[in-house]
């Protein structure tokens, strides 16, 4: 008996947004491949589709607003980051409830539809039918010759990318390289290692940088694209998660024994390609050399404005970014982050909102810890100042002399932001974020603060956490009425370096710790920080892990990060709620309130750490061996 698994291997393709007339508006699936792959154009375009789908698909086969990371609910709320205050029961692994049958977030094509099972594998289907025939489409100028090679190069890197997904979140996958045919026998169909499925994806990010070109079309895959997913790749499969963590003797999920050196070193060496120009010349944006402290306010505004602006480009991309996905509005790529992460005194909805947590995990400006409880030891609830006293020491409120990067990605109560709408403008003619309440001197509330969920213009969607995530928006889209132009930057040379520090560092040695460092106080010093010293490992792991939590803040790293070292179980907290109070004589209180549960959160097993195999995929493929855990 043969069955067709429509998910794992479809057949049918899907809606291409182009600019080429001749596709506007109609399904691939119109025509014959024989039309499709007879004219190079037509081919273009047909890749064009393949680049949408990045982002997933809906149920009727077209491409999903948003590309990789960028949705609506966002990656980062899948981690102790941010709160997803509308549908935090999406994030199974965070609730206990994730099973074959129920992978929430992750089988959701309107919001984690980038990494779900069956759109990775409709795009791959597609993906190998281009690379099937790209041989064969006709050429008649060498202008058309070179962009059929460069065509097959930009396939192998989404095919790359795409199996990457898969690696990181199942392991070992089923590997296909040939477009499968309808009616074809899937009972026989395995999964294969995860070190294959590894060496399957290198073999393709090979290909890629074979045949793409030195320069491309801002937007499309290049060869420093490249460099950096197999920077990514084998940093993520030199981690404690594949290398023994869990199940060590399973190959689906665990490289064999004493592999992990030898990943490490890919690793080092893959981004220290990137690093010496292999692909082309790359650099932070922003001062690199060590800051002079302490910073003036004004040093300190120009820092966080440098590191903003990396996820606010528009136009040209700056020497940072590698590889992005821009959006320029007349095609099928959405992006209405300003509208999705906008506080709700704009008319926004307030998604994906920083925690307590990580709001506290940024440093003051001097590099030093932030402390809650310094002026209050032991208490880690409650903050007050007078006026008068935040007068002297400005250092009382939690939110002044943090560090660039925290004014960079966070609004919290006073932090400026874009004029009010009209219906707002008399709550607020200043322009700052409430996310607090106003009060009189005998306690009674004098005005609700306009970007809470008691809030005047809109109050189902304020603020649970009493923060909102800036980062990723633009202060010149009025996300009520207008999309977001500004780029989602993919690769960037940050990542780069610290993939390079972190191999180092879990390689050892004082020269390795030492080279670890100097790479990781690169980025520190862009960021307005001084150096880290150290020539202990233990002490050297530390820093590097928290500067990737900073520095990558939102961006979904965390998710691979906080896996692959295994820390699920020690950074998955409760969210709580921070209740702010300003009063009309300028005295404040900042109370995180622990009888406010906004989101009960538990680390149930170390299953978790893996996705499982959809259900109706394994009664689809039987010979599918599910992961670890899961029945």
């Amino acid at each position: 008996m043969k069955k067709t698994n429509k998910y794992i291997l479809p057949v049918v393709i899907f809606v291409v947004f182009s600019c080429t007339d001749v596709l506007d508006q109609k399904a691939v699936d119109s025509f014959n491949e024989d039309v499709v792959f007879s004219d190079i154009n037509l081919t273009k375009a047909y890749l064009g589709a393949c680049y949408s789908m990045m982002g997933g698909r809906n149920t009727d086969g077209q491409a999903n607003d948003g590309v990789l990371g960028l949705h609506r609910d966002m990656l980062t709320s899948a981690t102790d980051q941010t709160l997803c205050p509308f549908r935090p029961q999406n994030y199974v692994h965070l609730k206990g409830t994730l099973s074959p049958d129920q992978l929430g977030y992750f089988a959701s094509d309107s919001h984690g539809g980038w990494l779900r099972w069956m759109n990775l594998y409709y795009n791959i289907q597609n993906l190998n039918s281009i690379l099937a025939h790209i041989d064969q489409v006709p050429v008649n100028t060498s202008v058309e010759e070179n962009l059929r090679t460069q065509i097959k190069g930009e396939a192998y890197f989404i095919r790359a990318l795409m199996y990457t997904h898969l690696l990181f979140v199942h392991g070992g996958v089923v590997l296909s390289s040939k477009p499968y045919k309808l009616n074809e026998d899937f009972l026989s169909i395995k999964r294969s290692s995860i070190a294959a499925t590894k060496d399957f994806i290198l073999e393709d990010i090979g290909h890629a940088i074979e045949f793409l070109p030195p320069t491309m079309e801002q937007g499309r895959a290049t060869r420093a694209a490249a460099g950096a997913l197999k920077s990514r790749l084998l940093l993520f499969c030199a981690g404690k998660l594949t290398n023994g963590g869990y199940e060590s003797t399973n190959e689906l999920v665990s490289f064999p024994a004493g592999s992990q050196t030898a990943l490490l070193e890919a690793a080092r060496n893959a981004a220290k390609d990137v690093m010496d120009g292999k692909y082309g010349n790359f650099a932070l944006v922003g001062n690199t050399a060590e800051p002079v402290l302490p910073l003036t306010e004004a040093q300190i505004q120009e820092y966080a404005d440098t590191y903003f602006y990396i996820f606010d480009q528009k136009g040209a991309w700056n020497s940072e970014t590698i590889w992005g996905i821009q959006f320029p509005l007349q095609d099928g790529r959405v992006n209405q982050v300003n509208l999705w992460n906008g506080p709700n005194g704009y008319h926004n909805y307030g998604n994906n909102e920083p925690t307590e947590e990580a709001v506290r995990s940024f440093e003051m400006a001097d590099g030093t810890p932030f402390v809650w409880d310094a002026t209050n030891q032991g208490n880690d609830t409650l903050r007050t100042a007078t006026a008068v006293q935040l007068a002297t020491n400005p250092l009382l409120s939690p939110y002044n002399g943090r560090e660039p990067r925290f004014y960079a990605t966070v609004l919290y109560h006073g932090a400026p932001w874009q004029e009010r709408p009209a219906d707002a403008k008399g709550f607020d003619p200043y322009n700052l974020i409430q996310t607090g309440h106003f009060y009189n001197l005998d306690g009674s509330i004098a005005q609700r603060g306009v970007d809470t969920r008691q809030g005047s213009i809109d109050d189902w969607n304020g603020t649970k956490t009493g923060y909102y995530l800036k980062k990723f928006m633009d202060p010149a889209t009025v996300g009520q009425y207008y999309n977001n132009t500004n780029t989602w930057v993919e690769f960037r040379y940050a990542e780069i370096l610290l993939n390079y520090a972190e191999a180092c560092i879990e390689l050892g040695g004082g020269d390795n710790i030492q080279n670890g460092l100097a790479a990781l106080n690169l980025v520190r010093h862009r960021a307005g920080l001084p150096s880290r010293m150290t020539s202990d490992q233990a002490e050297a792991r530390t820093f590097l892990r928290h500067e990737r939590a900073i520095e990558f803040f939102g961006e979904g790293h965390r998710f691979w990060d906080i896996r692959r070292w295994m820390i699920f179980d020690q950074v998955v907290k409760n969210v709580y709620g921070m209740k702010i109070k300003e009063f009309i004589n300028g005295d404040m209180e900042w109370k995180l309130d622990y009888n406010d549960l906004e989101d009960s959160r538990t680390w149930a097993g170390n299953q978790f750490y893996w996705l499982p195999i959809p259900r109706d995929e394994v009664n689809k493929a039987p010979l599918l061996q599910q992961n670890p855990g899961y029945n």
